[in-house]
């Protein structure tokens, strides 16, 4: 079993953006620090391989610690594409694999392990995010379907996702309902 971990490289102006149209890119930019560092935490409590997919490059002296990280860059033309082939490199050495990101304040390490552990009966977990995506998904086989043709940041992501793994005629496990952070509401009520 492994965790697969999204994140961007952190740039002003390059992270949060739409959170940073409110607060400006400098308070944006510490939110994602905040979030990460939160993230990484997160990570580190849980007994599996962790791997960190870059969105640019793979930075060997961050505070995502090498040794306790395996570090790769996502490759891929949209974040479908990204997500499926970190499964797909993931899944060649792990039975079951789940990916997060970093935007989920509320997410902590008994989720993703209750996620993990859900695989072992389910094909698919899913942790849906109050605004329509997800903050976490599981599987045991790459399954492309789930990531083909998807209009990302959008309220239906969730929706649709859940549907297409119902026509595949596999159960998915469902977590509770979280919220992410993507604008400064988000921000004052579930930060810190």
């Amino acid at each position: 079993m492994s965790l697969i971990i999204f994140i961007k490289n952190p740039a002003l102006g390059k992270v949060k953006t739409r959170l940073a149209a409110t607060i400006g890119d400098e308070a944006a930019l510490a939110v994602y620090h905040k979030l990460s560092h939160r993230a990484r935490e997160m990570a580190l409590v849980l007994d599996v391989p962790r791997h960190l997919f870059y969105s640019d490059f793979i930075d060997d002296n961050d505070a995502w610690d090498k040794a306790l990280f395996i570090k790769k860059q996502q490759v891929g033309q949209d974040l479908g594409e990204r997500m499926h082939l970190a499964f797909v490199d993931t899944l060649q050495t792990s039975s079951k694999a789940v990916i997060i990101g970093s935007d989920c304040p509320l997410l902590t390490s008994e989720i993703v392990q209750l996620a993990l552990d859900q695989l072992d009966e389910y094909p698919f977990v899913l942790g849906p995010a109050l605004d329509g995506g997800y903050y976490l998904l599981g599987m045991r086989k790459p399954t492309p379907a789930l990531f083909e043709n998807m209009e990302w940041s959008t309220e239906n992501v969730a929706k649709i996702t859940l549907e297409r793994m119902a026509e595949s005629g596999a159960p998915c496990y469902l977590l509770p309902a979280l919220p992410d952070v993507d604008v400064e509401e988000d921000w004052q009520k579930y930060g810190w």
